[in-house]
């Protein structure tokens, strides 16, 4: 089982966290991490593997590697599941 979420990441910002889900079903999420080489890219899969307590190599960037908005893979859960643990 498999689940696609769409993510809204604000690169950059004073700490690392999960700011909730907006009213279009995106996620919304905050890194510390800049927007270069990828550093950002790898703070998202670490913030949402730890806050969905998975491995991070169950966590992948499937599109977006380059925007703001990106659709995140989760591998082993479902939808409903990550809802709830990050609500």
């Amino acid at each position: 089982m498999t689940a696609t979420i769409t993510v809204r990441v604000a690169p950059r910002s004073g700490r690392d966290g999960v700011l909730g889900w907006s009213e279009d079903g995106s996620l919304r999420i905050r890194v510390r991490a800049a927007p270069v080489d990828g550093k950002a890219n790898d703070a998202v899969v670490r913030l949402l593997s730890r806050a969905l307590d998975l491995p991070s190599s169950r966590v992948s960037i499937a599109r977006g590697s380059a925007s703001r908005t990106k659709q995140v893979r989760v591998d082993g859960i479902d939808i409903a599941t990550i809802r709830g643990r990050l609500s």
